[in-house]
């Protein structure tokens, strides 16, 4: 079995005690327990970490333990062999005058580049800010939303008119099988779908019909309806509307199926669907640029 790795956070830290010490481990100094920290993660002995440092392994012992402190002057050689700041040490952020040095210099370093070497350095972060958006890149699914969607004249009830917007929403094997998006209107799909929620609904052009029992978006005369097939008519949930049979005088068609409620969450947010255009309109203009 793989062995799992817990974060400690501030309320399970006293919970827990030091087996070398006996103490709650909330009682160990910060800059101890990261002095052990890093010098595991770089899986570093205690005694080649003391001789680097004019000190004892016993020292670096009793430092992470606990039971002593390490003395103020030899900070910056810990620092120095573990490879890091005093800043990483102490688990706190660098000072915004540091990180505002810390660009210049690397602004400096730039412009001391020659023309080419710029050009490699250019071309090395644009590979890597691609794979950063890459990496960080959500999964969407783009859908067709309908406002209000009306029955396209008589001539093809497979084409749907009404106000209806392209959306992005986070991808999920449910969304990669629908095509549309619905807002329920009314109570009489209750108690499992409520006016103001939205559906997705899958087309069944050339994928067959629906079942009976099934769920699916029907165009009735000029208006849309969610409801329960029936071979005789459509159904619904709430046993207070009557049923609606094929016989009477409208005209009646198949949308879709329903595969279920499309919660406000599934909508990817302004952030995520900008960093998804990026990274696949790249792909597309090097597909483009390859052919």
């Amino acid at each position: 079995m793989a062995r799992r790795k817990i974060e400690l956070n501030s309320s399970s830290r006293g919970a827990l005690i030091d087996m070398k010490t006996g103490k709650p481990l909330s009682e160990i100094p910060v800059i101890c327990e990261r002095i052990r920290y890093f010098r595991e993660m770089k899986k570093m002995e205690q005694k080649f970490l003391a001789a680097n440092i004019g000190v004892t392994a016993n020292s670096v012992s009793n430092w992470e333990n606990g039971r002593s402190r390490p003395d103020v002057n030899l900070l910056p050689a810990i620092c120095r062999v573990l490879g890091i700041s005093l800043y990483d040490l102490f688990e706190t952020e660098a000072p915004e005058y540091e990180k505002i040095a810390a660009r210049k210099r690397l602004v400096m370093n730039y412009e001391n580049l020659s023309a080419g070497h710029r050009h490699a350095v250019d071309q090395m972060i644009e590979a890597l800010m691609k794979a950063e958006l890459a990496q960080n890149c959500p999964d969407l699914t783009l859908l067709t939303y309908f406002g209000k969607a009306l029955a396209a004249g008589t001539g093809d009830p497979g084409e749907i008119d009404g106000d209806s917007e392209q959306v992005y929403v986070y991808s999920t094997p449910k969304v990669q099988r629908a095509d549309y998006i619905f807002s329920v209107n009314g109570d009489s799909m209750e108690p499992e779908f409520h006016s103001g929620q939205d559906v997705l609904v899958q087309c069944l052009t050339g994928k067959g019909n629906l079942s009976p029992g099934e769920i699916g978006a029907f165009i009735v005369g000029n208006e849309t309806y969610i409801k329960k097939y029936g071979q005789d008519g459509l159904y619904s949930l709430n046993p207070d509307y009557p049923v609606m049979h094929f016989d009477d005088e409208a005209s009646v068609y198949l949308i879709g199926r329903v595969l279920g409620v499309l919660e406000p969450e599934c909508y990817a947010s302004r952030e995520d669907i900008d960093r998804y255009l990026a990274v696949h309109l790249d792909r597309q203009t090097e597909l483009f640029a390859g052919e």
